[in-house]
């Protein structure tokens, strides 16, 4: 977690020395091709980013991006507004972790409820009824 007045490429050099060999999925924000042949070069990261429509070589994107891209708004959005993530009252970051934590795993019990139930993960709101 990084704060606001950070730009995104910073927290990559953090997460350079954690992960090796897997594939990232970024925004816009990180569609430096020196950036991605870098990572790819060092610690064998794919970061995948979508193009912009007005780039010379736009492709589309592929439609796993596009699903997995849908899966981690779709959650972002529930956590905010379901279990309102953003509002928490913490006044330390060990107590931000800790109801951040408290969340997440909410958020976990409610998709592996609806999971055992045979109903869509993705719909928590009503997954105790």
């Amino acid at each position: 977690m990084t704060a606001a007045s950070i730009h995104d490429l910073h927290y990559l050099e953090d997460v350079r020395w954690e992960y090796h060999n897997c594939m990232m999925l970024g925004d816009k924000g990180y569609l430096s091709a020196e950036i991605q042949k870098n990572f790819f070069e060092t610690v064998n990261i794919i970061l995948e980013v979508p193009y912009r429509l007005n780039q010379k070589n736009w492709r589309p994107p592929s439609w796993a991006y596009k699903r997995f891209r849908k899966r981690i708004e779709t959650l972002f959005s529930q956590l905010n507004d379901n279990l309102m993530m953003i509002r928490n009252y913490a006044k330390q970051s060990c107590g931000l972790f800790t109801r951040m934590a408290g969340k997440i795993a909410a958020m976990t019990f409610m998709q592996y409820v609806n999971f055992i139930n045979h109903r869509s993960i993705g719909l928590i709101k009503y997954s105790l009824i």
